[in-house]
């Protein structure tokens, strides 16, 4: 049996009878590191509500080149352009931190958002919180440091973890920063110099958070508080 309410923070804010008819139809599922969900233009069979995974929204140019444009973890979905009426996207997900998920059939999900109850209203307001995040960071890439950047993208892996470990070398790092892999070594050791974090064969243990908050700029609190707001 799939404990819902405990795990995914999006299905544990549905109304307890929509958990309950959602139950034997969410497929528990590991989701390893670097695993793609969905590829861009492909339409999505199902949607996924990571548990203690998280998974990276990326853009891919022609040429291989990629950037993150939003992270998802326990406190959201992948797959929104299922419910906002495109069916695909442009943007890839691959699996950032590897864990577990909970999976459930695309049309299953539908039904209940066209039904316009509480599964509508409350995807349209994780959606919006998502959209402040991607805006978010596509200012923060262009204004800030890379290091205020790599702070930024701790945290908000930070917050989607049960502990103060991720398992991330430093090559996906640059990939989903959309920077050389040398200005992410660069970046990383300022923040161990300055006894943030310790990075030692792909992963970084975060040592002290409220000296991350410091560090980074304002980005990370207008993507925190959105969610705060939106998603109580």
């Amino acid at each position: 049996m799939v404990h819902v309410g405990h795990e995914n923070h999006l299905i544990a804010a549905l109304p307890a009878y929509i958990q309950q008819s959602w139950l034997a139809q969410l497929e528990p599922v590991e989701m390893p590191l670097g695993e793609v969900l969905y590829e861009s233009g492909v339409t999505l069979g199902h949607v996924y509500f990571p548990t203690t995974a998280i998974v990276s929204l990326l853009y891919v140019m022609e040429d291989g080149a990629s950037a993150e444009i939003a992270v998802v973890g326990n406190e959201g979905i992948v797959g929104i352009s299922l419910f906002m009426g495109g069916e695909s996207t442009p943007s890839r997900a691959v699996v950032q931190s590897a864990g577990k998920g909970l999976r459930l059939k695309a049309q299953v999900l539908k039904e209940e958002f066209n039904r316009a109850g509480p599964v509508l209203h409350l995807l349209l307001r994780y959606t919006q919180a998502l959209i402040t995040q991607m805006a978010q960071t596509a200012v923060c890439n262009r204004h800030h440091s890379l290091d205020q950047q790599l702070c930024r993208w701790l945290l908000l892996s930070l917050d989607r973890l049960r502990g103060d470990e991720l398992v991330m070398t430093q090559e996906l790092i640059a990939n989903m920063l959309g920077v050389r892999r040398e200005g992410v070594t660069e970046a990383a050791l300022k923040l161990q110099s300055a006894g943030l974090i310790r990075y030692t064969r792909g992963r970084i243990t975060v040592l002290d958070r409220a000296g991350l908050e410091q560090r980074t700029c304002e980005c990370y609190a207008v993507v925190k508080k959105e969610y705060d707001r939106l998603l109580r």
